[in-house]
């Protein structure tokens, strides 16, 4: 199985589509999306089409003191199924983006499979994920604190246009910043599964970590880190790390490389910024004599990969030979 994650923050995007929903709960398919903004942006940020709306839940609408939205102002509202056609108008062929994607995707989605509908969502990119990878020196990655770092203003937080608008002023200058710093923008692919009966099912958008540490790897283990990375090399990561897990998992897969969940005597090498660990990973890995290597050190030899370099890879592994499990 072949899957890309992330993207380098200069590689051309078709679109993006910036969405928030307001719900009634925070399970999906047991509480329901009360209001929906769904705004599709030029490759300048600017805004081509939008669809925004209230929505009937057909169920009491919840915490009303924190969405401001009563059963009163929603009974005449359209239904979801009433407007997927034109979100999925929207989405079709963009990115979707969301300040916490894997809530706002799972509400879409499970709202569309209630519905009897299909979103054309085939990748979505977290801002909150991408916000991280930034440096921005900030006390929190909050919609709110991104507003106010680059002066610009909310008038009604938490309502879903109010909210979609300022993110999608918040995205050019997050994407000016990772395209300037050679940050990977935190792409992840989603799919669709249609059944026999024509129901369609969207993909949950795991955590990469649950994915990657199934996820079959086309190299052999070359053994122990000794200098040079190598395609097919076990990774773990550590706490005790600057960067994001998430991102340096998109690029260690990228470059051929295994990632491991655990520390054991086949893993290559540990991530981990603290030189003499005391705790954790780490720890393990020098119990174990497995080398530590910086994020930074890591970042340098993937890139060093990426450039073309093998590092001495074992030939590809043949798919029937086991030695990984696929999901």
């Amino acid at each position: 199985m072949s899957q890309t994650w992330g993207q380098p923050a200069t590689q051309a995007v078709n679109g993006w589509a910036v969405v928030d929903v307001e719900t009634s709960g925070f399970r999906p398919g047991a509480a329901r999306v009360l209001s929906v903004a769904v705004l599709a942006l030029d490759a300048d940020g600017r805004i081509e089409q939008s669809v925004a709306s209230l929505l009937n839940p057909g169920v009491d609408p919840g915490p009303t003191h924190i969405h401001g939205l009563t059963a009163e102002m929603l009974e005449d509202q359209p239904t979801f199924a009433e407007i997927a056609g034109d979100i999925a108008g929207l989405l079709a062929g963009r990115t979707l983006v969301a300040h916490n994607a894997g809530f706002d995707y799972s509400f879409l989605t499970a709202e569309a499979e209630l519905a009897g509908a299909e979103l054309p969502i085939d990748r979505v990119m977290c801002t909150v994920e991408l916000a991280r990878r930034l440096d921005l020196g900030l006390d929190n990655v909050k919609l709110e604190t991104l507003v106010r770092n680059w002066d610009l203003t909310q008038s009604h937080p938490h309502d879903a246009f109010d909210d979609a608008l300022v993110l999608s002023k918040v995205l050019r200058p997050l994407l000016d910043r990772a395209a300037e710093r050679d940050v990977w923008l935190p792409v992840r692919p989603v799919g669709r599964r249609r059944w026999p009966n024509g129901r369609v099912t969207h993909d949950e958008l795991r955590p990469l970590k649950a994915l990657a540490a199934r996820l079959p790897c086309r190299y052999r283990n070359p053994g122990r880190y000794s200098g040079g990375l190598a395609r097919g090399m076990r990774v773990a990561l550590s706490a005790e790390c600057s960067r994001t897990h998430e991102e340096l998992l998109e690029r260690l897969l990228d470059v051929g490389l295994a990632y491991a969940d655990a520390v054991d005597p086949q893993t290559s090498l540990v991530v981990c910024n603290d030189a003499t660990p005391a705790q954790g990973k780490g720890l393990t890995a020098r119990t174990l004599g497995v080398p530590v290597l910086s994020d930074e050190a890591f970042m340098a030899g993937v890139r060093h990969l990426a450039g073309g370099a093998d590092g001495g890879a074992e030939p590809p592994v043949d798919a029937d030979e086991g030695q990984f499990t696929l999901f």
